[in-house]
Order: structure tokens, then C-alpha cells, then sequence
């Protein structure tokens, strides 16, 4: 098949695509076997070959060497063999160049059918061997079009996907508009390389960092812990392997410009960066922050703390709808429950109660156990005999007096507490009311007053129109005697 600009349009393609010519020779001389076997027959062996120096594709079938011929199709003389290759002999298998002219337009679509789906294929292996080394980047892109809720991202030579779950809430994005979005993963599917996007991940927040703070990409300064709720707010804890290189200021920047940076690219999203400390305590005190911490209780085997903060900082430790302190669990790892001052005064109070049943016990035993992390009645009545006679002046005879007291007040407690709930509920329910009374007597003011004002419109206007017909006659009666 004589292919006289053949040549040329290979080195085109190979040159457009970026695939490598021997990949497309390759699905040319496939087409073009492909196509022979439909001319020739299905059962027939036939083998193409690819001719650089002519530009054309030869097409050869094998047949066996035989003595005596018995199918045509499969086999040659020993004689005619010889006239193609002196070398020939018995059992041989050798090729005979088949006439490759006259291919139809149907051989001619199906070779370009199938050339075209190797190349497609070929293109989809250069994209996924360029993109699948680059999962954990942040890449930029160009929306192209929203196709059930997840974003299509142009990348350039490859599309990506941008799932719903992977969106920050409230941002928005129209097609056209530029995006940066980090890399979560690579698949080689069917249809060619899938790559995943997200915004949402904690990943994005700490590879935004890693660009933006050069002594990171140094390995001076480290992430060691990351907690997200994309969109609102963020917490990251940092430490240096410098003493001489403060990690929170090198993650803020000058007047901010570092941190500034990833707020922006997050579309405002609120960030909080923490010193990173091995002891647990002062870590869980950093990642409460802007909220101040009174006192710590530690179990160590439970992993929990009681954090006590002052009255007025407990709001700001816990955070709106609970979202700081469910960062800072998140981030440190360990359970945190937080009580205010004055709650650990009544708590301590009824510890004094119930160690009171001791002869000489009350308010020192009971702060002597807040310290070793009974913060409970409920835990107090379930504490183990041999922990309380370990406290001075505490026998355990004492011990189980202590944990009976315990177990009676917390019934009490109990009760108080579900008394106080429902007051706070009856009130929540008053004030609710009063306020509804209050908003219905103001809209019935409101609609008094402007059936009032119509009321009042209506009755000028209806005053209006006699002085007009009145004043008429008596401007003609002082014309008549001018008239006369």
C-alpha cells in the first residue's frame, strides 16, 4: 500500500500528540493487519510491516513450506518458495507479500478507527505517566463545566475532577474562573487517567503553608498537626529543629503576609497556628487558644483532660456551636471537657459534703481529689476503696462511707440539676412567649396605624372635591355683572 505522504503525517502526529512514532507505526501496521484479515480472510496469517524507506505499509502471509500443497491459504511448493527465498525448505514458515491495493472505504475506516483508539490510548498513558507522580501537589487549573455537582478542572493537557465532598462550603465558581485545588489521587481507568481534586482536605491547608513559608521547604519548621473544618476556621501546631527560628512567626510572616496569603487562596477561611509542645498540657492550653486556661486535670490512661477556665472565657473556649474545642481535639488528640471556674467551686463544694462523713475532712480532701482527677460525684461514688484510703486521714472504713455520701448527693444533684433544666426551660418558653405577645401587639400597632393613615387619606380627598364644585359658581356670579 503505497502511503507516499504516510511518512510525513506519522512524524505530524507523533509531533502534535507528543507520542513517540514507533507507538504510531505500531497502530498503523495493527490497523492495517486488521483490515487485511477482513479482505483476505479471518483464518488467514497476515503480518504488517511498516516500510520507513518506501513510506508504505507491505503486508505479508505466512504459509508453511510444503512438498505437496493441499490448502492454498495456508501453505506454498517447496518449488515457488524457493523463487522467494533460495534458503527455503520443508517446514519452513515464509512470507509472501500479499497485493495491498484496492483496500476499500470500509478497510480504510476501520484502519483509521483503530489507529485512532491506539492513539487515544497512547495519550491517555503519556497523561497518566505525567500526572501520576504529582498526587500530594496543589495544581492550578480553569473551570470548565459542573457536571453533577462535582467542578470539571482544565489542567491542560488533562481534565480533573473536583467532587462535591472535596468543595469548600460557600464557594462558588463559574466556568472560566482559575482554581488551585490539591491533588488527592491518580486512578487509570477505562476512559484515561481520573485525577481528584479537593479543596476541603487538610492537606491543602498544609501544602498552602509549605509554599509559603520557605523555612519549611527547608525542613527547619514543621507541621506536626493539622485539624479542619473547611471554610470556617482552621487550627495547625508547628515546631522548629532551630531554637533560634520561632515557628509560629515564621508561619505568620511579616505584619501576617505569610498566613494572609493562605487565608486568601482559602477565601477567608479563619486560621489559628499553635506552638507544637511535648508536654500535653501546655499543647492542649496552645491549641484552646485565644481562650486562657486556669487549670488542668490529666488521665493519662483515659487520654482525657478537664480543662477549668475563668467565667468569662469559657463562651471563647468552647467556641461557637463547639467548633474550637473541637479543633483542639482534633488536633492534640486527647478528650477535652471543659468546666468553668465557678462550676469546679460547686463541684469541690459537694466533695466537701461527702468527705465530710471523715472526721476532720472537707475542703482540702476535696481539692486533693479534683487534683487527681475525680471531677464527678458520679465518679467519686465509683472510685476504688484503696485510691480514697490513700488520702491523709481516710481509712477505708472511711473510704466507703466517703463513696455511699457520694452516691446519695449524686441523686440529689441529679435532681437539682433536672429541677434548674426545667426552670431554665420554663423561662427559655416565657420569654419565647412574651416575645411572640410582643411582636403580635407591635404588628397590630402597626396595621392600626395604617388603616388610620388611609382612613385619613380618604377623608381629604372626599373634602377636596366640594370647595372645587362650590368655588365654581361663585367665580361666575362675579362675572355676570361684567357681563350685563
Amino acid at each position: 500500500m503505497n502511503l507516499a505522504p504516510l511518512r510525513r503525517e506519522i512524524e505530524q502526529i507523533a509531533k502534535d500528540k507528543g507520542i513517540d512514532k514507533d507507538t504510531i507505526v505500531e497502530a498503523l501496521e495493527e490497523a492495517m493487519r486488521q483490515a487485511a484479515k477482513k479482505k483476505f480472510g479471518l483464518e488467514r496469517e497476515i503480518e504488517a510491516r511498516f516500510n520507513d524507506e518506501m513510506g508504505e505499509v507491505e503486508l505479508f502471509e505466512f504459509r508453511e513450506v510444503v512438498e505437496r500443497v493441499e490448502d492454498a491459504n495456508t501453505q506454498i511448493s517447496l518449488g515457488r518458495a524457493k523463487d522467494l527465498d533460495s534458503e527455503a525448505e520443508i517446514g519452513d514458515e515464509i512470507g509472501v507479500k500479499l497485493d495491498a491495493t484496492g483496500f476499500g472505504r470500509i478497510l480504510a475506516q476501520t484502519a483509521k478507527q483503530v489507529i485512532i483508539q491506539r492513539v487515544r490510548d497512547a495519550e491517555r498513558d503519556i497523561v497518566y505517566e505525567e500526572y501520576k507522580d504529582r498526587a500530594g501537589e496543589i495544581v492550578n487549573g480553569i473551570v470548565r463545566r459542573f457536571e453533577k455537582g462535582a467542578i470539571i478542572v482544565d489542567l491542560g493537557r488533562a481534565e480533573a475532577l473536583l467532587p462535591p465532598k472535596e468543595q469548600t462550603p460557600r464557594e462558588t465558581y463559574r466556568p472560566g474562573d482559575r482554581i488551585r485545588a490539591y491533588v488527592q489521587e491518580i486512578n487509570k481507568v477505562t476512559k484515561g487517567p481520573q485525577i481528584v481534586l479537593s479543596r476541603a482536605s487538610i492537606e491543602m491547608l498544609t501544602k498552602l503553608f509549605e509554599q509559603e513559608v520557605p523555612e519549611m521547604y527547608e525542613g527547619i519548621v514543621t507541621i506536626d498537626s493539622a485539624a479542619r473544618e473547611p471554610g470556617a476556621r482552621s487550627k495547625i501546631a508547628v515546631a522548629s529543629r532551630d531554637g533560634d527560628v520561632d515557628p509560629v512567626g515564621a508561619c505568620v510572616g511579616m505584619k501576617g503576609s505569610r498566613v494572609q496569603a493562605v487565608v486568601q487562596e482559602l477565601r477567608g477561611e479563619r486560621i489559628d497556628i499553635v506552638p507544637w509542645s511535648p508536654d500535653p498540657a501546655r499543647y492542649v492550653c496552645s491549641a484552646l487558644s485565644p481562650a486562657q486556661v486556669s487549670k488542668v486535670i490529666i488521665d493519662e490512661g483515659a487520654k482525657s483532660m478537664d480543662v477549668i477556665v475563668p467565667d468569662d472565657q469559657l463562651s471563647l473556649a468552647i467556641g461557637r456551636k463547639g467548633q474550637n474545642v473541637r479543633l483542639a481535639v482534633q488536633l492534640t488528640g486527647w478528650k477535652i471537657d471543659i468546666k468553668s471556674e465557678s462550676k469546679m467551686r460547686e463541684v469541690a463544694q459537694w466533695f466537701a459534703d461527702a468527705v465530710s462523713v471523715v472526721e476532720g475532712c472537707g475542703d482540702p480532701e476535696a481539692e486533693l481529689l479534683l487534683q487527681r482527677g475525680v471531677t464527678s460525684l458520679e465518679d467519686l461514688a465509683g472510685c476504688d476503696v484503696e485510691f480514697l484510703s490513700s488520702l491523709p486521714g481516710i481509712d477505708e472504713a472511711g473510704a466507703e462511707a466517703i463513696k455511699t455520701k457520694a452516691a446519695e448527693l449524686a441523686v440529689v444533684k441529679a435532681a437539682e440539676d433536672a429541677r434548674l433544666a426545667e426552670e431554665a426551660a420554663a423561662a427559655e418558653a416565657a420569654a419565647a412567649e412574651a416575645a411572640a405577645a410582643e411582636a403580635a401587639a407591635h404588628a397590630a400597632e402597626v396595621a392600626a396605624a395604617a388603616a388610620e393613615a388611609e382612613a385619613a387619606e380618604a377623608a381629604g380627598e372626599s373634602d377636596a372635591s366640594p370647595e372645587t364644585s362650590e368655588a365654581e359658581p361663585a367665580e361666575s356670579q362675579s362675572e355676570r355683572p361684567e357681563q350685563g
